[in-house]
């Protein structure tokens, strides 16, 4: 269990610090050329972060249906690690690529232990 709550905190934080770095420092075109679809991804993507960093601490302080919650959350997780890195592939961006497939399998991995968890959790 601590294995995914830390996944999920360490994952969550790294969503919202990218996002606040990309922003910072201007490398959203999308604001200007497709203002409504990166309004949308960006809730996507915040909500994907915000319960992932829920989730982490729900583990950690053994809140009851604190397992179901996580698997939710890493469920959008898995959705944004297949989807988003075509964005990146399209631009060429390979290492991005790669990154979204570490994230992928990592947070496949914490699914993996917390269904092997006992149903009361």
């Amino acid at each position: 269990m601590r294995f995914a709550a830390w996944t999920g905190l360490v994952i969550g934080a790294m969503m919202l610090a990218q996002w606040l770095v990309f922003i910072a420092a201007g490398q959203v075109p999308e604001f200007e050329t497709e203002p409504y679809a990166i309004a949308f991804h960006l809730v996507a993507e915040l909500a994907t972060a915000g319960a992932l960093i829920v989730a982490g601490v729900a583990l950690l302080r053994g809140w009851r249906r604190a397992t179901g919650l996580a698997l939710v959350a890493f469920g959008m997780l898995a959705y944004t690690s297949i989807n988003s890195p075509g964005y990146f592939a399209q631009l060429g961006q390979w290492p991005l690529v790669a990154m979204f497939a570490v994230v992928l399998v990592v947070s496949l991995a914490a699914v993996a232990r917390l269904l092997a968890l006992p149903a009361d959790t």
